[in-house]
Order: structure tokens, then C-alpha cells, then sequence
């Protein structure tokens, strides 16, 4: 039962800490810029991608031309010449203002990330705010080394919004992690707790 309650707590820090970040805070829109022209964008998007719900790298390169020595080289020309984007698509419309399918899902995400800290914290050899603290911030940057320094690397995401995602993921879960070690901490009995094997 602690666990559970540990797990609930630590989804709930997230999710409101989450909420600050992006709805006060500006790390949830660094790096966003509104277009010079949406609705010139809106018609490409529409006649230049399929009807279908997708991720789309421009310029586009496929795969199966890797060893034709022409085509990497003309890509690699084009791409030099050209923008680069990174292209969520969905060909339906969507009111974003309508979040309650979002927010939902974006808390049993936090609760069910929070469930891991939890199983981890209880087999960690000592419970407390510090041992939570740690082992909360550990999981926070290893969302961020693993997740979005992957994304800045590769698909090219700005370095503000990378940082950005750093400070939302380290400081969201070192919060959610003290207060789960809190809990634990405070109902664990010295007889119930069990140091790694």
C-alpha cells in the first residue's frame, strides 16, 4: 500500500510540476516560433504529404538508395541547399485547447514512470528525502540523456529546447522523488526494509 501511495504522490508532483512548467513557465514553448506565413504552410502541408498520420524528414532520403553512390551524393547536395524540418503530420484537425484525453494520459504517464522510481526506491539500501532526492534527479536526467539529446543529436532540435527538457524532466522528478522518498521513508519500519541483493 505505501508504494501505490508513494507512486500516486510522485505522478501527481510530476503532473502539477509539468503543468507549471509549461503553463508558466516558458520551458514548454522553448525554441516554438509561429511561421511567417500558416496558411501558404498549411496548404503545402496538405498537397505535399500523404493522408497519413506521420513523421516527415525534409529533405526526405530513402533508405534503400544507401550504397548508390549517386543518389547519396545528390541528396547530400540537396540537403546542403535546402531548410531541414522535422514534421509531426496529422492530416485531421484537432482543437488543441481541447485537453482532457491529453491530460489524462499525460498523468498516468507521470504515475506509471512514477511507479518505477517507487520499486527502485524501496530496493535502494535506505529511504528518506535524500535518497529520493538522488535517485529522483538520476532518473530525470537519464529521461533527458536517453530521450532528447538523442533528438538534438540526430533530428536536430534546438539546443534551447533540449535544455529546456533537462530542466523540465531533472527538476520535475527530483521533486517527485524526495516526496517519494519522504513517504517511504516516513512508513517504512528499519524491520520491513530490504538492502539490494
Amino acid at each position: 500500500m505505501r508504494i501505490a501511495i508513494a507512486t500516486l504522490i510522485g505522478g501527481l508532483v510530476m503532473f502539477f510540476w509539468g503543468a507549471f512548467a509549461h503553463m508558466v513557465l516558458p520551458l514548454g514553448e522553448l525554441s516554438m516560433r509561429a511561421p511567417t506565413n500558416e496558411d501558404t504552410v498549411l496548404t503545402a502541408l496538405r498537397e505535399g504529404l500523404p493522408a497519413e498520420h506521420g513523421i516527415y524528414m525534409l529533405p526526405h532520403f530513402d533508405s534503400a538508395m544507401h550504397g548508390n553512390d549517386q543518389a547519396m551524393k545528390t541528396y547530400s547536395q540537396k540537403a546542403m541547399a535546402n531548410p531541414y524540418a522535422f514534421i509531426v503530420y496529422a492530416p485531421s484537425g484537432k482543437d488543441p485547447l481541447a485537453m482532457g484525453n491529453n491530460l489524462f494520459h499525460q498523468w498516468l504517464s507521470d504515475t506509471l514512470a512514477a511507479l518505477m522510481v517507487a520499486l527502485v526506491l524501496v530496493r535502494a539500501a535506505g529511504l528518506g528525502v535524500v535518497r529520493g532526492l538522488c535517485i529522483g534527479l538520476a532518473f530525470g536526467v537519464f529521461t533527458w540523456l536517453s530521450m532528447s539529446v538523442p533528438y538534438w543529436n540526430w533530428y536536430r532540435f534546438p539546443g534551447a529546447f533540449t535544455a529546456g527538457t533537462l530542466v523540465e524532466q531533472a527538476f520535475g522528478w527530483l521533486l517527485a522523488g524526495a516526496a517519494m522518498g519522504w513517504w517511504l521513508g516516513r512508513k517504512a519500519h528499519p524491520a520491513t526494509i530490504k538492502p539490494m541483493a
